[in-house]
């Protein structure tokens, strides 16, 4: 793009105009991309690597990485009382912005304040927000779930990084795509963007060593609820069932264990342990967010001038077999198990009810019905749910429609979500809540956070949940919380042994 190029869409009222820098990256991978542009020279908080691989066995298309960012939105949401909210824009580490309002309505009016002149051609994320909102977020969107249980991690209930400088790797044509925003607003705007695309593409053929990791002891693992307290707890859940007040509710239990490895180390192990749909890794400077999630929450994207949005939701699960034959077998009893049956058809009817809010009479189908997707310890049955939006309609409002998914709640969602703050012994911050972006093209694109480890302190948390339902054995949902937390715990016992096996 030329200066004239750049000023001509000033005029017209553009305050972001990306810039791009294309090269050959072929010889990389994702991984050592992200070293050479995140890592290479000072600090990386903020950044991020977002990777995908489609049915366990291929990668998609593009990867995403996050260049090191100025600013970040956080958000604090008050406990029963909307005058404890709190959200802040936080420029240079500096807090440049504050509002004690509804902090979903204040990112929606934050992010359209930018007036994005779009390049055809570039993927559905070409920079924009990028991060997370927690579980507690519903607390915006349900005012009757009022109290939370005690925050023990301290991380903000949403936290967003404000994209604008990335590289999207074409996977396929084995090519980087340099993008730097400028501010058109800025005298130097447009120089200084050339300038730093310079300072990148010249990053791209400089050594950078992978984070060192060294054969250590195996710490030992700390749950929160006690194997005979969790029991309990589906016992009693299994009490409201009967008595009618819900029909599922998802039971998690939380794992921890000192880790004082790299956490870009658990992310590589957990990649290649568990390949999946979602695979995240975010550096927020105090705290990490590793996680390989199988399971959208739910994306909006625009089709043929339309806006569509989809939901797939995933529930009943079985551990991998040792061979091919255990492993069909499996298959056959989970996709012929009732219990699973019942419990993955309630959540596929909370998915039409969640899309149907939003989406025109008439659209709302079930395109794929039951089917098995395999991982790396365990097995799921999977559907896909879509409609087209409603005119007016935007992203804030799919997500206030969908979240939290039906999947990590239950069903009804509100009452089952009071019952979830009741059985289990801490915050669920993070976990069950959303990870993913919103696109300055106006896409969105949302997993759910499971198998999802959370560093801090040099503390690793994971967490899993089991659906109850009223014929729910609570031995077996105990054993499935823990088959669905081994993903990330067997990640960091791999990084632990130094990435050596026998």
């Amino acid at each position: 793009m030329t200066e004239l190029e750049f000023r001509a869409l000033a005029r017209e009222g553009y305050n972001r105009i990306p810039l791009i820098a294309e090269s050959f990256a072929d010889l990389d991978t994702p991984l050592s991309l992200y070293l050479k542009l995140a890592r290479n020279q000072g600090p990386s908080a903020n950044s991020f690597l977002l990777e995908s691989v489609v049915g366990g066995e291929r990668f998609g298309r593009y990867s995403f990485i996050g260049l090191p960012a100025r600013t970040v939105l956080r958000a604090t949401i008050g406990d029963g009382d909307a005058r404890g909210h709190r959200t802040e824009v936080i420029t240079d580490e500096r807090v440049v912005e504050e509002d004690r309002g509804d902090p979903l309505a204040f990112i929606e009016r934050y992010a359209a304040r930018f007036k994005v002149a779009l390049r055809p051609g570039l993927p559905r994320f070409c920079g924009g927000l990028a991060g997370y909102f927690g579980y507690d977020t519903v607390r915006l969107i349900e005012k009757t779930l009022a109290h939370t249980k005690p925050d023990d991690l301290g991380l903000p209930d949403i936290h967003l990084i404000l994209t604008e400088e990335l590289a999207v790797i074409d996977n396929l044509t084995g090519r980087a795509y340099l993008i730097v925003y400028a501010d058109a607003s800025q005298p130097e705007g447009y120089s200084r963007a050339r300038e730093r695309l310079r300072d990148l593409r010249a990053r791209l053929s400089r050594h950078v060593e992978p984070p060192h990791t060294r054969a250590s002891v195996r710490r030992p693992e700390h749950r929160e609820f006690a194997r005979d307290q969790y029991l309990a707890a589906v016992r009693r859940a299994k009490q409201y069932i009967e008595a009618g007040d819900i029909f599922q509710v998802q039971i998690g239990q939380r794992i921890s264990k000192q880790f004082a490895d790299a956490p870009l180390s658990l992310y590589r192990a957990l990649r290649t342990l568990n390949p999946s749909p979602y695979m995240y890794y975010y550096d927020l400077g105090d705290a990490y967010v590793v996680g390989a999630s199988p399971e959208i929450l739910v994306r909006a994207e625009t089709r043929q001038s339309e806006r569509v949005v989809a939901i797939r939701p995933l529930a009943g699960t079985r551990p991998r077999g040792g061979t091919l034959e255990q492993d069909a077998a499996l298959a056959e009893e989970l996709l012929a198990d009732p219990k699973e049956r019942a419990e993955h058809l309630m959540l596929i009817d909370l998915a039409r009810n969640d899309i149907g809010r939003i989406a025109r009479t008439g659209t709302v189908k079930v395109s794929e019905q039951m089917v098995i997707e395999r991982y790396s310890h365990v097995m799921h049955l999977v559907s896909h749910v879509e409609g087209t939006l409603r005119p007016g309609m935007g992203n804030f409002d799919v997500l206030r429609a969908t979240f939290p998914a039906g999947t990590l709640s239950g069903t009804p969602k509100v009452r089952a979500m009071e019952i979830i703050d009741e059985l289990e012994p801490v915050k669920r911050g993070i976990y069950g809540g959303a990870v993913g972006y919103l696109s300055f093209a106006g896409d969105m694109d949302l997993a759910i956070a499971i198998r999802t480890g959370i560093v801090k302190g040099n503390v690793l948390y994971t967490q899993a949940a089991a659906g109850i339902v009223a014929d729910s054995v609570p031995e077996s949902e105990w054993r499935e919380t823990e088959a669905k937390a081994r993903a990330v715990l067997r990640a960091a016992e791999q990084v632990e042994d130094g990435f050596e096996s026998e």
